[in-house]
């Protein structure tokens, strides 16, 4: 079902926010925003966006689109994100690199330390849905050209995300920069990720 964005708040406002009738957002970044903590390149920028809402819920799936076409500036980015604090999170979006390609991908910061996995797409790409699932401290990241067939980015595990977390959509512009990326279709619902029906778990790690 569509979310109520009045149930959402922000962890960091940007530059500018408008929520139009239909529920879509618009957001305008800020220069020298930006999710990162530590790995290779040994700096922690923990300034971007973030607009989230709350649930207990251990099981759900969290759907938006996407449009960065006007991202310009390299690493440009906007997409979902699941900030639980500076140290805890993970985001997925697609990020301007250069007129010939940008960069698909995903990071989860476990206890200060993040990581990327990603790969190159055309820099032509200027919209990507993405569907965050949730069963219990574990997570998937799901994207789509067309909101209805999803391709998995990554299957994770979220040291403190067990108990209540906080989930929503975030746009950074970590150079000199800014940019207004638009949010649609946002739905919230049973979790579309599957339990897992093939070899058995350990018995030592049964509860």
């Amino acid at each position: 079902m569509p979310v109520d964005l009045s149930t959402f708040a922000w962890t960091r406002e940007p530059a500018h926010c408008v929520v139009a009738d239909d529920g879509s957002l618009e957001v305008t970044t800020r220069p020298h925003t930006d999710l990162w903590q530590r790995t290779y390149y040994h700096f922690r920028n923990d300034t971007a966006p973030v607009l989230q809402t709350e649930t207990e819920e251990r099981f759900f799936s969290f759907t938006v689109h996407c449009d960065f076409s006007g991202a310009r500036r390299r690493f440009d980015q906007c997409g979902v994100v699941m900030y639980l604090d500076a140290e805890n999170w993970l985001k997925a979006s697609v990020e301007y690199e250069d007129g010939v390609i940008a960069h698909l991908g995903s990071v989860v910061t476990n206890g200060g330390w993040s990581d990327w996995a990603t790969t190159e797409v055309g820099s032509d790409v200027h919209e990507m849905w993405y569907r965050l699932s949730r069963r219990e401290d574990d997570y998937r990241i799901e994207c789509s050209r067309d909101g209805r067939r999803f391709s998995q980015m990554r299957v994770c595990h979220l040291a403190a995300g067990a108990g209540r977390v906080r989930f929503g959509v975030y746009a950074a512009s970590p150079e000199e920069s800014s940019f207004t990326a638009r949010f649609d279709g946002l739905e919230l619902g049973l979790c579309a990720w599957a339990a897992h029906d093939g070899q058995a778990p350990d018995e030592d790690c049964l509860p």
